[in-house]
């Protein structure tokens, strides 16, 4: 990058990297799980997990809602020198810097299905579904208005675009980047 510019990362592919990765992460947890016996047997195991799953999806998706409704408030259009970074690189820097949480994540949840099976799972996907709901919410917030939002990746630290060093979020047109509105891939005829 010349001098002057500076990186944008799109902030729901940040929610997205980390839902996809909890989900399958959980996912898989709570299928191996469901072959330990466990001290609660399977049946009570499943019933825990399911509202496990829905109260780590319900908290996953309020965290941080607050900061983010602020940074939405305040975001403001993104200069001429912004180099706006390909979705892949952003996956790639989140799958880098949580590359100890999720097989500690997995084996803590295979763990405690020594007690009640599949319901350590169950919590992750829980979270991973409440973090795709949050970028399914900031997907909205974007069509509704016509702008995509970026952060800088040096704010962000590879870990989440509504941390308290984010000093902000920038706007750029419906058409800017590989990512559409949510931080899907934008499919190309």
């Amino acid at each position: 990058m010349g001098r002057g510019s500076y990186a944008l990362a799109r902030v729901p592919v940040y929610l997205r990297a980390a839902a996809g990765a909890w989900w399958w992460t959980g996912l898989l947890a709570a299928g191996v799980g469901l072959a330990v016996p466990g001290w609660s047997g399977r049946r009570i195991g499943v019933l825990v997990g399911a509202l496990l799953f829905l109260c780590a999806a319900a908290g996953a998706f309020a965290v941080r809602r607050g900061r983010c409704r602020e940074l939405l408030a305040e975001a403001a259009p993104a200069g001429k020198w912004a180099v706006l970074r390909d979705r892949a690189v952003t996956v790639r820097e989140w799958r880098r810097v949580h590359r100890w949480w999720l097989p500690l994540g997995f084996a803590a949840a295979v763990a405690s299905s020594a007690a009640v099976p599949a319901a350590g799972g169950a919590v992750l996907a829980g979270a991973g579904a409440g973090l795709w709901a949050k970028s399914v919410w900031l997907g909205r917030w974007e069509l509704r208005h016509e702008r995509l939002l970026w952060v800088r990746p040096e704010w962000a630290a590879g870990r989440g675009p509504a941390r308290a060093e984010v000093r902000g979020w920038m706007t750029t047109g419906p058409l800017a980047g590989d990512a559409v509105a949510g931080g899907a891939r934008r499919r190309t005829a």
